[in-house]
């Protein structure tokens, strides 16, 4: 296959990046199901601030028939022409946290509409281990009519994108591979080393690359979990837990992680992927599970702790004014998809309290049509009895603090940004 044209299915947060950056180099077709998504990106414009307009609008090109640019489009016949499809759309999950396959499924059939002798489908979004080859390959040969293995073929290289990072940006993240034969699997990997600069892994099987992904996150989560219980133990003991960390942080093979909410799409969702397939096979996850139930909570756990410090400070609870700092899922991103501070508001709202939410980044109608919230990018022109700085964007760091406070009222810092002689509590 010498001539290499590639497709990307998704154009949000991982997607829209990686079409940029392939784009560079090869022929992009650019896929997604929405419309205005589409329409922003060909005016060259990104809502999601992943690439910036500069970056986007210099591999834009009109038509597919350039020797190398990006092409964004809704029309799956633009896909035809591909011989490399790269599927990075959500994998989500459902109100009890089941994974919901739905929009893979939805991209395959996608992909096997348009799907040819010799093309090679690969999948970046995170799943369970053997999500793949079990659940994605069967559509698309049922769509396509052809045969895995022998008329096309299939990769996994799970997506590392860590939305907002400018520094980690995806050419600069070392890149897992994987193939459905070791000769794909070389295919895939020079795919990707072409444009990674961070270099490459390939990995033996699919399945493999499937599941180092997942433990990543799932990790992570574990590990924060571990940090938030130690909050809520040293809150009881009047111990600052920020201060024990920066303590045992001292020793060389200490690991950093704090304490906070623990949303996005990746950290949130990912483990409960794991925690599903091993219950398929017989074996129910202790820990993971106890580390998502840990995470879950803390909103809840803010809410109530933020509570306790208003009436500790003989403020009354019922029609108190509460000012929220942040709905997105973390700091400086607009990125709002599984936001915990949702679970911090809800909590707040239970014992009658009145919420005002502001976020400069979070767009107010993604707010309102996700979680039926009113957000504003301008900070209110009022005092309130506490406010919470529940997402460390860099606005945030600068406000007037006393500008906003009743003559009683609490601060309370969530991320821990504030300086001291500002905040009244942190977790």
């Amino acid at each position: 296959m010498s001539e290499i044209n590639v497709g990307i299915i998704g154009l949000g947060y991982v997607g829209l990046p990686l079409a940029r950056l392939f784009a560079t180099k090869y022929t992009v077709v650019g896929f997604d199901i929405n419309q205005s998504r589409v329409d922003e990106l060909m005016f060259g414009v990104d809502t999601t601030l992943e690439v910036s307009d500069e970056m986007l609008q210099s591999v834009l090109v009109t038509n597919t028939s350039n020797e190398k640019g990006l092409y964004c489009t809704t029309s799956i016949e633009e896909l035809n022409k591909c011989n490399y499809y790269i599927i990075t759309v959500p994998t989500p999950v459902d109100k009890n946290n089941r994974p919901i396959l739905t929009p893979l499924i939805k991209a395959s059939e996608t992909v096997g509409s348009v799907l040819k002798k010799g093309d090679i489908v690969i999948y970046e979004s995170t799943v369970y281990p053997g999500a793949t080859e079990e659940d994605c390959i069967p559509v698309l040969e049922s769509v396509s009519g052809l045969v895995f293995n022998k008329d096309f073929y299939a990769g996994y290289s799970p997506e590392r994108i860590n939305p907002g990072d400018k520094k980690h940006t995806v050419e600069k993240i070392l890149k897992v591979t994987s193939g459905s034969t070791p000769e794909v699997g070389e295919k895939v990997n020079d795919l990707y080393k072409s444009v990674i600069t961070a270099g490459t892994h390939l990995a033996p099987t699919i399945k493999v690359a499937e599941a180092a992904k997942v433990i990543e996150n799932s990790q992570r989560d574990i590990n924060i979990a571990f940090v938030n219980e130690l909050a809520k133990i040293f809150n009881l003991m009047g111990v600052n837990t920020h201060d024990v960390l920066e303590a045992a942080g001292t020793k060389w093979n200490f690991l950093p992680f704090k304490p906070g909410l623990v949303g996005g799409h990746c950290i949130g969702v990912d483990p409960y992927y794991l925690a599903q397939k091993a219950q398929e096979y017989g074996y129910h996850p202790e820990i993971i599970l106890a580390g998502r139930r840990l995470n879950d909570s803390m909103g809840e756990y803010v809410a109530s702790d933020v509570v306790k410090l208003m009436i500790k400070n003989d403020i009354r609870i019922k029609g108190a004014e509460i000012l929220v700092l942040g709905i997105t899922f973390k700091e400086n991103c607009p990125d709002v998809r599984n936001t915990r501070v949702v679970d911090v508001i809800r909590s707040l709202e239970d014992y009658g309290t009145k919420v005002v939410l502001f976020d400069p980044w979070a767009n107010p109608e993604e707010v309102k049509e996700e979680y039926s919230l009113l957000s504003t990018k301008i900070i209110p022109n009022q005092k309130f009895d506490a406010i919470i700085l529940a997402v460390g964007h860099d606005e945030f760091k600068v406000i007037n603090f006393k500008s906003l406070r009743k003559e009683k009222s609490v601060v309370y810092d969530v991320k821990n940004v504030l300086g001291e002689e500002q905040k009244d509590k942190t977790l």
